[in-house]
């Protein structure tokens, strides 16, 4: 163990020391040097010549690797990874658009929606000291990791989120970046993050004495500090995401740089397996401590519908379900919230405001204004169509308001979109209800059997079994009597025609003036007249 060895040094050291006269400092800065030469010249000879590590190991082989995950309850994902007597605890959180790191740059605002820290405390190498802000190591370690790790995240269109991984080092023995590496993949997939695949790291080293080297994996502290190379190598089982490479010789060929990645593909596997019986996949579902983001895409022309003028629908949406809601330029709308019901709320809002009317599809719309040629009805919210009076019934109508009134709710269909126009038709519904009920041609209304004209007599249907077969007589009016009905006569014609006017050949019409079929010509006192002739 790391303890007990440099104990041990400290021990020899100490008694080299006692050797010496205490007033003479300057031997005992000259022993201090030569031990630390001499300890060097040991490792390597040892490595060298005698193909042996410190603490025993094969030059391939890997610490004791052990995983645990989910070992925090409340947080939104969470690992430890120990290897060795390196040991990292990683955390997992999620978050909404609203936390992703904002990057000003001569291009413009752009957002980081994946963040990575590495902390590095005092007392994961035994020692004391205060905890200040991060170093240019924190910082390196971070970022390596980081770069890690990125190539695997889903897209943001599949996965929303913004995610922070804190890797906090408990013990450290060597290559906690990749312990860090390891940690956050199992963290961010306990979190539920659908990574492409999992990630592992292993630091290579190198002892190099003139032609002869030799090829260290998984390298604990000793073998970092007197070795010749830090070889950092992080991927997936299917290639590496990130390298990162420490030298402190002159050079390495190309043979000794395809030894150690063949090598450290190896460890990768292996490591690889041993993640993989602890957490194989993502988890199914997200902590139910954490945000859920629903997606939804409208319009771009739609956006200010949902922003209202300064913002006063969003703001109004959000005071009513309690979510949070991000609109992007490109039209994609994100609504987080840890409550399910209150994140459906928000979103049919949404898409309420935003609908546009489809050609053929039936809606609830409510009549909101009448007028004389129809009536207007919002089919959707600020949306409304037009409802033509010809449209309102199966049956003639004089007046729109006899069918409808402002309030009402109705069943439209939609017939046409014309640029902002829309056509609605009630009659379409009605048609379809009455084809499904199995009935035959809609009733007349009533009132419509007959009509008056003012200054003649009434339009009445001839009885059933009196049909009238002498048109010239029928054509012919009675003296002192109502005008007769002829073949073109009849209500219908009247209606048509929108006007008291009687039928061709009939009586006589207002203030005296009587209509023929060849000509008109005025009666005296009001009187009819017959078939017209010229003017006298």
């Amino acid at each position: 163990p790391k303890s007990e060895s440099y104990a041990l040094v400290r021990d020899l050291k100490k008694v080299l020391i006692a050797a010496l006269p205490e007033e003479d400092e300057a031997a005992q800065s000259k022993l201090k040097t030569y031990y630390e030469v001499m300890r060097e010249r040991i490792f390597r000879d040892a490595v060298i010549k005698q193909k042996r590590r410190p603490d025993g190991r094969a030059f391939d082989q890997i610490r004791e690797i052990s995983i645990e995950v989910g070992v925090l309850p409340r947080t939104h994902g969470s690992a430890i990874f120990t290897r060795g007597e390196t040991q990292a605890l990683v955390t997992t959180t999620l978050g909404t658009s609203d936390d992703m790191q904002r990057i000003e740059a001569f291009e413009g605002e752009a957002k980081k929606r994946f963040l990575l820290h590495y902390n590095f405390p005092p007392f994961s190498v035994g020692e004391v000291a205060f905890l200040r802000g991060a170093g240019r190591r924190e910082i390196g370690h971070g970022a390596l990791a980081e770069r890690s790790i990125s190539a695997v995240l889903p897209g943001e269109d599949k996965w929303p989120y913004a995610m922070r991984v804190v890797s906090d080092i408990l013990e450290s023995n060597g290559s906690s970046s990749m312990a860090t590496v390891c940690g956050a993949a199992l963290s961010l997939m306990d979190a539920g993050v659908p990574l492409k695949a999992p990630v592992a790291g292993v630091a290579m080293g190198l002892v190099k004495e003139g032609e002869q080297y030799a090829i260290l994996t998984d390298i604990a502290g000793a073998e970092d500090h007197y070795g010749d190379m830090d070889f950092k190598v992080a991927g997936t089982r299917d290639g590496i995401t990130a390298l990162q490479m420490d030298i402190k010789v002159g050079g390495i060929t190309a043979q000794i740089m395809r030894e150690a990645l063949a090598q450290a593909q190896r460890g990768r596997m292996f490591i690889l397996g041993k993640m993989e019986e602890v957490l194989g996949k993502h988890r199914e579902k997200v902590s139910t401590y954490a945000p859920r983001i629903y997606t939804l895409q409208i319009p771009v022309d739609k956006i200010r519908d949902v922003i209202g003028p300064g913002g006063k629908m969003i703001r109004s949406i959000i005071e009513q379900t309690g979510v949070k809601i991000d609109v992007e330029d490109s039209g994609k709308v994100n609504v987080s919230s840890n409550d399910e019901t209150s994140a459906n709320k928000a979103l049919q809002i949404i898409r309420d405001l935003t609908a546009t009317a489809e050609v053929g599809k039936t809606y609830l719309g409510t009549v909101t204004r009448l007028a004389d040629f129809g009536a207007f009805v919002e089919i959707i919210p600020g949306t409304d169509g037009l409802l033509h009076i010809s449209e309102v019934a199966e049956h003639r109508i004089k007046d729109v308001r006899d069918e409808l009134k402002e309030g009402d709710q109705v069943l439209v269909k939609v017939l046409a979109v014309e640029g902002n126009r829309i056509r609605l038709s009630r009659k379409a519904i009605l048609k379809e209800q009455r084809a499904k009920m199995g009935g035959g041609e809609a009733p007349a209304p009533a009132g419509t059997a007959s009509m008056t004209i003012e200054g003649g007599g009434d339009f009445d249907e001839p009885e059933e079994g009196e049909p009238n077969f002498n048109r010239d007589a029928a054509t012919q009016a009675a003296p002192g009597g109502p005008a007769p009905v002829g073949d073109r006569g009849g209500p219908e014609r009247g209606f048509d025609r929108g006007r008291d006017r009687g039928p061709r050949g009939g009586g006589g019409g207002r203030g005296g003036r009587g209509g023929g079929s060849g000509g008109r010509r005025r009666g005296p006192n009001g009187r009819g007249g017959g078939h017209g002739g010229p003017r006298h």
